[in-house]
């Protein structure tokens, strides 16, 4: 009895060993299979989320800037044309539109709505155009800023050298004139002297030596000696002021004082324009007539918009104006994708369930998930009320988790596909969790 007593003690004891041992079995195969799920690759999805999550935060930043520097330059252009305070609310206009209609053009499809996708491009063209053509103007001050500068001092050199070369010809003249009419008289001189001279009477002819025509005539060659040395000195010093004017243009190619060089310049080639008028007129060419200078402030005047900055087209201006709004325009396309409004808790299963009542799916050529939303064959035969689905799609369409390809197709968003793989991951569990329920105890 004692032993019969002993052995179903010890039956007991074996049978609750077995049952603590596979309990613990069974909680560190779980354990293992919790500590498999959280791998690597898992973690480094996660990671990706995250960081294309703040790419996508941080577009919204750069898209709120790059809007207010092409409105800046839009608005620099307008202000030149009309009143400051209308160009800034039609620059705030264009720059709106264009972030709103690149932000709707990607969510809508030319066979869903044309007239709806005709008028987004075109409102997205005008506003376009209008930004490109006016921010082009600032895009074009700035470029050719350093040619501006540098065309007009090369006009201006080649001014101011017009007319030094034609006071040098006058000069010249001048000189010619002075030296032949010196000659002149060196020649009456030396015929009065030897009684050549032929304004000399007949009872005078042939007679040398210092007589009275020969002071007279003495005379109007020393006045005219005097005059042609006070006419060289005059021209040399022409040509000082001439050579410092030169100097003082050159200066104009530094940088550093120039508002000081520039008034040098002025005051150098007005004091030529003084010496040259008081040349004594001894040609027929008349003085050449002086150009007129521009003063320092509008030497280093800013270029005023005009659309005669279309004829100069600047290609390096046009691109830099375009490729701001390119940029407006790329990443407010891409913001489409991410959704405007999440969904709460209640909505997401909603959501999920209707979804999961449709029966039409492909991948279409935009390797999207693409949903049948017309009713099939057999459900308008058995009039199958799809009113909740439609609902769910409607939801979706509204809050951009779903883009409408045409009437009855619909497509997922980006932002779709994180929501139902983690309503369909929980679905998973809890099936196996039911079933691990279900299986039975093989050693009871």
């Amino acid at each position: 009895m004692l032993n019969t007593y002993l052995i179903n003690i010890q039956i007991f004891l074996a049978y609750y060993l077995i049952k603590i041992n596979r309990l613990f079995t069974h909680v560190k195969n779980n354990t293992l299979v919790q500590i498999k799920n959280l791998d690597f690759g898992h973690a480094i999805s996660q990671l990706q989320g995250l960081f294309v999550g703040l790419l996508r935060i941080w577009t919204i930043p750069i898209v709120l800037l790059l809007s207010m520097a092409s409105g800046f330059t839009t608005y620099y252009g307008l202000a030149n044309f009309i009143t400051p305070w209308i160009a800034l609310v039609i620059t705030i206009a264009v720059q709106s539109i264009i972030v709103i209609c690149s932000f709707e053009l990607a969510g809508i499809h030319w066979k869903a709505n044309k007239i709806r996708y005709l008028s987004v491009v075109l409102s997205l063209l005008i506003a376009l155009a209008a930004s490109v053509s006016f921010s082009y103007f600032k895009f074009y001050e700035i470029s050719e800023h350093d040619n501006m500068r540098i065309s007009r001092l090369t006009g201006l050199k080649i001014e101011i050298k017009h007319y030094l070369d034609e006071v040098v010809v006058v000069k010249n003249q001048i000189l010619d004139k002075q030296r032949q009419e010196l000659a002149v008289a060196s020649k009456d001189v030396s015929q009065a002297y030897f009684g050549t001279h032929p304004d000399i009477a007949s009872e005078y002819r042939n007679q040398v030596g210092q007589g009275p025509f020969w002071k007279h005539f003495n005379q109007l060659y020393a006045e005219k000696k005097q005059a042609t040395d006070k006419l060289n000195q005059q021209m040399l010093l022409l040509d000082d002021t001439i050579r410092k004017l030169q100097n003082d243009l050159n200066n104009l190619d530094t940088s550093e004082a120039a508002e000081d060089n520039y008034k040098k310049m002025v005051n150098s080639f007005q004091e030529v324009q003084l010496q040259v008028n008081q040349l004594p007129a001894l040609t027929d060419k008349p003085f050449p007539a002086a150009p007129l200078l521009m003063s320092y402030q509008q030497f280093i005047q800013n270029i005023k918009p005009s659309f005669s900055m279309w004829q100069g087209f600047s290609a390096f201006a046009f691109i830099c104006a375009a490729m701001v709004d390119f940029f407006t325009v790329l990443l407010s396309y891409r913001l489409e994708f991410s959704s405007p409004g999440p969904l709460n808790a209640h909505e997401e299963e909603l959501v999920f369930e209707c979804l999961r009542e449709f029966s039409e799916f492909k991948i279409n050529k935009n390797d999207e998930l693409q949903i049948v939303i017309e009713k099939t064959a057999l459900e308008k035969a058995q009039r199958y009320s799809d009113w909740s689905r439609m609902f769910a799609v409607g939801l979706l369409l509204n809050r951009g988790f779903l883009r409408k390809l045409d009437e009855r197709t619909v497509e997922f968003a980006p932002s779709l596909y994180p929501l139902v793989a983690d309503k369909m991951a929980k679905k998973l569990r809890e099936l196996k969790a039911a079933q691990a329920e279900l299986t039975p105890d093989h050693y009871e």
